[in-house]
C-alpha cells in the first residue's frame, strides 16, 4: 500500500507546478487527496473487520494454549469451550481491533493530506515531498507496531482472566518478563507476588495508581501463572 500511495501523490504533485499552485487554490491536489482518502479508507474498513475478528480468534487460541499448557504440568486436563464470557472478550477485542485500525489510517492520511497541501503552496519539490513522506510512513509503522504490541498483550491478558475466573481460580502469581530495557520498577518489585485474578493489583506507581492486570499496561510484558488450590 505505501508505494502505491507514493506514486499516487508524487503523480498528483508533479500534475500542479508549484508556480501555478501559489496562485490558484489547489483545487485539483484537494480533489485528488479526497479520491484518495475515500479510496484508502473503503479498504480499511473492509481489511478492519477482517483483521480485528481474526485478531480476536487469535489471541483466544493463544491464552487458552498458554493456560492448557500450566494446567498440564501441574496434571491437569482441561478442554475449553466457548462460554459467554470468553464470548464477550472476544467481540469487545474484535470492535477495538476495528477502531484502532481505522484511526492509525485516518491519522496517516490526514497527516500525509497536509504534508502535500503544505508542499504545493510553499513551493517545494518532489524530492523534499518524498522524504518527508517516507519519514511520516516511518513514524506511522512504529506507533502502528506499539499498538500492536500493546493489543495483543491487552487481549492475552483478558481472555487469560476470563478463563481462569471460569475455572474458579480467584488467586495468580503476577510473573515480571524482565525484558525490557526499561522495566517498571513497581511491576519488577511485584514479580512473585500474588493477586486477586478478579480484582487485579494496585499499581502504586504515581503515574498509574489504579488496580490493573499483567499486560493491560502499554508495553508491559508481564504474565501470571495461576495458584491451583491444593497443587
Amino acid at each position: 500500500m505505501h508505494r502505491s500511495l507514493m506514486r499516487f501523490l508524487v503523480a498528483q504533485y508533479r500534475a500542479t507546478p508549484p508556480a501555478m499552485a501559489q496562485d490558484t487554490p489547489t483545487s485539483d491536489i484537494r480533489r485528488a487527496m479526497v479520491l484518495l482518502r475515500r479510496r484508502w479508507m473503503s479498504r480499511f474498513d473492509e481489511a478492519a473487520k477482517r483483521l480485528g475478528r481474526w485478531h480476536a480468534v487469535a489471541m483466544a487460541k493463544r491464552s487458552d494454549a498458554q493456560l492448557r499448557n500450566i494446567l498440564s504440568r501441574a496434571g491437569i486436563a482441561v478442554e475449553f469451550t466457548m462460554t459467554p464470557a470468553m464470548k464477550d472478550v472476544m467481540d469487545a477485542t474484535a470492535t477495538q481491533q476495528v477502531g484502532l485500525i481505522r484511526s492509525i489510517a485516518e491519522e496517516h492520511l490526514g497527516h500525509v493530506e497536509g504534508m502535500v497541501m503544505r508542499s504545493v503552496q510553499q513551493g517545494g519539490d518532489v524530492g523534499g515531498l518524498t522524504r518527508g513522506l517516507r519519514r511520516e510512513y516511518g513514524l506511522s509503522k512504529d506507533r502502528a507496531s506499539l499498538i500492536a504490541r500493546h493489543q495483543n498483550s491487552m487481549a492475552t491478558a483478558a481472555m487469560t482472566r476470563a478463563r481462569q475466573q471460569e475455572l474458579g481460580i480467584g488467586r495468580a502469581v503476577w510473573l515480571h518478563s524482565h525484558a525490557g530495557k526499561e522495566p517498571r520498577p513497581t511491576h519488577l518489585a511485584n514479580d512473585g507476588k500474588e493477586y486477586d485474578v478478579a480484582l487485579g493489583w494496585f499499581d502504586p506507581d504515581p503515574r498509574v495508581r489504579a488496580r490493573i492486570w499483567p499486560g493491560q499496561l502499554i508495553n508491559c510484558r508481564c504474565v501470571s501463572r495461576p495458584i491451583v488450590p491444593g497443587i
